[in-house]
């Protein structure tokens, strides 16, 4: 089940998701992408940090993210 568990959270994955909480397609987002500026807030930011952690992205950060919301450094945060 670990295996399983560490491949949930993948860049493709995260990006998914992002675009889902924001009503986007995910080919509208680009790693320069301010995600507080495309619209995402703080409740949905928490409900995305909660999602990743629970699929296996522990280091997945609500402070950290907050305060750089851009999608690149989200990436490399929460899919190495």
């Amino acid at each position: 089940m670990s295996e399983e568990t560490a491949t949930i959270v993948d860049r493709d994955s995260v990006i998914a998701d992002i675009a889902a909480a924001l009503g986007v397609e995910p080919g509208e987002l680009t790693e320069d992408t301010n995600l507080l500026d495309a619209g995402l807030d703080s409740v949905r930011l928490m409900q995305l940090v909660e999602k990743w952690r629970s699929g296996g992205a522990p280091q997945a950060d609500f402070v950290t993210l907050a305060a750089d919301p851009v999608l690149g450094l989200w990436l490399d945060v929460v899919a190495p």
